[in-house]
């Protein structure tokens, strides 16, 4: 009876595997991250997620990525990314964190609802999700007119009749650099007023190029092959109106993908996970954040880029302390 317990007891511990270095997430952040991990001998496992790339992945054309003179492909860039990452012998995996254990190292990261890791440090750059209206149209031309980042994507609209939806500072920041580059710019507002800080609201409405549209509400996107061509709203009153528009950008928020992580690490009231300002280091020592789940502000693939380089130089060096100390 004793000698089949212990087997058991065995055969548990062999289906948890320990690792020094464990990254979430496949985005510039968490890829970068594994490039310099792996240069530093640290060994690194990454798990992909659900969306394998990240958010890059369902961008077209990239042109402000640094070295890349005359553009690519987000999808092309990830891809990439992820051979450097592979080169330098990083252990990359398909598979989804489901549930983590922060209180003691190693911490504990369940993948799959199945796998249990184990692991020394733990580098999170689970991104964030945009919010979208959730219409079928929407979906359909996703990165062929419909975009969630006008700073990533506003280039490509110059000269251009665009609409922007939404109500609070996110949409008008994005108008307002839109304005920058495109002939007019819609500001879709479903309500009667502006959510946006006062301050916001004085610079839209003093913009001549920006036409605020309150008390709309986005019906349908419309398009052909070519991308999107306008956008059916239809008015509080009930009265249908159509805009002729090239570009459609939804600034209705993000959701951080921080949910498995709480409450052991401190958030702000959205979800973004908080750093140390100058650091990747969370409230718990051994776990860093990277990328857009610890970025409320930026939200470009190359400040997520230099914040996995910043995690992994902190995981280093954590390492590197403790173990100097044990």
């Amino acid at each position: 009876m004793e000698s089949n317990e212990k087997g058991s007891d065995n055969k548990s511990q062999e289906s948890v595997e320990r690792v020094r270095c464990l990254i979430l997430g496949s985005g510039p952040a968490g890829l970068t991250a594994a490039i310099y991990a792996a240069r530093a001998n640290l060994s690194p496992v990454l798990y992909e997620g659900l969306e394998p790339g990240g958010q890059l992945t369902t961008t077209t054309d990239v042109e402000n990525f640094p070295g890349y003179p005359e553009g690519i492909t987000g999808p092309e860039m990830m891809e990439d990314l992820k051979k450097q990452a592979l080169r330098f012998g990083t252990d990359i995996r398909f598979g989804l964190a489901t549930k983590t254990d922060l209180s003691v190292r190693p911490f504990k990261v369940t993948i799959d609802e199945k796998t249990v890791i184990e692991a020394e440090t733990l580098i999170i750059s689970t991104g964030a999700t945009a919010k979208y209206l959730g219409m079928p149209s929407e979906e359909k031309y996703k990165g062929q007119g419909v975009s969630a980042c006008a700073t990533c994507d506003g280039f490509f609209y110059r000269g251009q009749d665009v609409a922007v939806v939404g109500g609070g500072d996110t949409a008008a920041e994005e108008a307002l650099y839109l304005s920058g580059l495109c002939r007019k710019v819609y500001l879709i507002v479903r309500k009667d007023y502006l959510r946006a800080s006062k301050v916001m609201q004085d610079r839209v409405a003093g913009t001549a190029n920006i036409t605020l549209l309150f008390g709309h509400v986005t019906k349908e996107i419309v398009g052909d092959d070519k991308g999107v061509t306008g956008a059916l709203l239809t008015k509080l009153t009930g009265e249908d109106v159509k805009i002729d528009i090239t570009g459609f950008f939804v600034a209705i928020g993000h959701k951080p993908n921080s949910d498995i992580f709480q409450p052991a690490l401190h958030t702000d009231e959205v979800g973004y996970i908080k750093t140390i300002p100058g650091t990747s280091k969370t409230n718990i020592p051994g776990v860093f954040a990277c990328g857009d789940v610890q970025d409320p502000h930026y939200r470009q693939a190359i400040t997520a880029a230099g914040s996995g380089c910043m995690a992994a130089i902190d995981t280093e060096r954590f390492l590197g302390e403790v173990g100097a100390h044990s």
